[in-house]
């Protein structure tokens, strides 16, 4: 039996990435939320208020088939 216990995480693949491991949400959000005024984005949803919604059924090909209307619960 081995004395020293093993580092489990020596013995994965893992990804090498210069990414962050956190986006720092609570920081950007302002930055997103003064692009979208900037954007206009809100404006454009009130424009579009009282319309029929519009409805993409898209996505990955269904296990059971074609789409249909049991999809619709």
């Amino acid at each position: 039996m081995c004395a020293e216990t093993p580092d489990y995480k020596d013995t994965l693949n893992l990804p090498q990435t210069d990414f962050p491991m956190r986006a720092g949400l609570p920081k950007r959000e302002p930055e997103w939320l003064a692009r979208w005024e900037r954007l206009g984005v809100y404006d454009r949803l009130r424009e579009k208020e009282g319309r029929a919604p519009f409805t993409l059924h898209d996505g990955p090909p269904y296990a059971n088939g074609h789409l249909h209307i049991g999809h619709a619960l």
